[in-house]
């Protein structure tokens, strides 16, 4: 009995105790706890953020990360270098012996020939046919030949020195050293003097502008040039490449265009550039003399609404003999030409030409050219010229 009085006793107590645990657990008005917040992770720069190895590096460790991009180099863009040409002034004395070399066999022949003991006819015969042989023209040669013959008469007996003295006197006097060979290349106020430069295609026309650009540029003077001949693709660049050298401007146009709007635009560009002197290269195109003359003509004409042209140069190619005095006769009929720049006066070129072209046209030699160089292009000197045909 008192055994089952402990089990009831020991059951009681559980269930009070249950009970009561219940009643605390559901007790009304408790409130449950609030969640614990994890601490906050403290913020970090940028460096410290970066896994180890990732900034500076531990010791022993390689970066993972890849290196910055590397910003290409730009291209160098190389200046062409300016030359710096030779002044004209002694330019045909430097390139005297060029001009020798190629007009002595003249020179010592007449000499020869003159120097015989006996001048008959027959002699005089083989000196005139060497003048006219070096493209000196039909009738310079019969003048010359008479004054010869007369000379040779009144002298009498003859030594070297005094048959030199009489042919440099006969060919100077047809050479002509009194006519102005003046290059009128001076400014105008604010407006550059315009050179307008013509001839046969082939002849050396847009060379000899560069070059004169060369010897102008020599000078002092400040110059632009005007690639007008637009019909010819290789024209504009040539003229380019011959500007570039020396530091002066080209002003161009498209392929086929309009040369007179060329020439028109190279002259307003010298004026706002205070250019001494504007060098227009023209086109030399001979298909028909009427469209020569209109294409000229309008480029002249245009020019002149902000400009005088100054200088019309003929280039002409000293090889071509007699059919360069005919193209010369052509162009003449087209533009007032006030001079003539003679090409490949050196090598095979016959230099009577000169004799004949000032004859026949009544312009003057004011440029020659006397090689292939850059700079072989000079300021013609009757005096040199013979001399160098007559040799030392």
């Amino acid at each position: 009995m008192d055994g089952y009085l402990g089990v009831i006793v020991i059951v009681a107590v559980v269930a009070l105790l249950a009970a009561g645990g219940l009643f605390l657990l559901f007790r009304p008005g408790r409130k449950a706890a609030p969640p614990v917040k994890p601490p906050e992770a403290p913020v970090l720069p940028e460096e410290e953020k970066r896994p180890a190895g990732a900034g500076e590096e531990a010791e022993g460790a390689t970066t993972t990360l890849p290196p910055p991009p590397v910003k290409p180099a730009e291209p160098m863009v190389v200046e062409p270098e300016v030359e710096v040409p030779p002044p004209s002034a002694g330019r045909m004395v430097r390139l005297r012996s060029r001009l020798a070399r190629s007009q002595n066999a003249l020179g010592r022949g007449l000499l020869e020939l003159l120097s015989r003991d006996r001048l008959d006819d027959e002699v005089w015969d083989e000196i005139e046919e060497s003048l006219i042989t070096a493209d000196v023209g039909v009738a310079p040669t019969r003048v010359m030949v008479e004054e010869l013959r007369t000379k040779v008469k009144v002298l009498g007996s003859r030594t070297p020195q005094e048959v030199r003295a009489l042919l440099k006197e006969q060919l100077l006097a047809q050479v002509n050293p009194d006519l102005d060979r003046t290059l009128h290349v001076q400014k105008h106020g604010e407006r550059p003097a315009v050179v307008l430069v013509v001839g046969v295609n082939g002849t050396g026309k847009t060379t000899t502008t560069g070059k004169l650009a060369r010897v102008l540029i020599g000078d002092g003077k400040k110059v632009v040039l005007g690639a007008a001949d637009t019909f010819r693709a290789a024209a504009a660049d040539q003229l380019q490449t011959w500007g570039e050298r020396v530091g002066a401007d080209t002003v161009r146009g498209p392929e086929g265009g309009d040369p007179a709007s060329v020439a028109f635009d190279a002259v307003a560009k010298g004026i706002e550039e205070k250019a001494d002197t504007v060098i227009v290269d023209t086109a030399g195109r001979l298909h028909t003399k009427t469209g020569l003359m209109d294409e000229l003509g309008k480029v002249k004409r245009v020019i002149e609404k902000k400009a005088t042209v100054d200088e019309v140069l003929l280039v002409l190619d000293a090889t071509t003999g007699q059919n360069g005095m005919r193209q010369a006769q052509v162009f003449a009929e087209v533009v007032n030409i006030t001079g003539i720049a003679l090409t490949k006066l050196d090598g095979t070129a016959k230099g009577g030409i000169v004799i004949s072209v000032q004859r026949e046209l009544g312009v003057p030699v004011k440029l020659v050219g006397l090689g292939e160089g850059p700079d072989d292009l000079a300021p013609f000197d009757p005096e040199v010229f013979v001399d160098a045909i007559l040799g030392d």
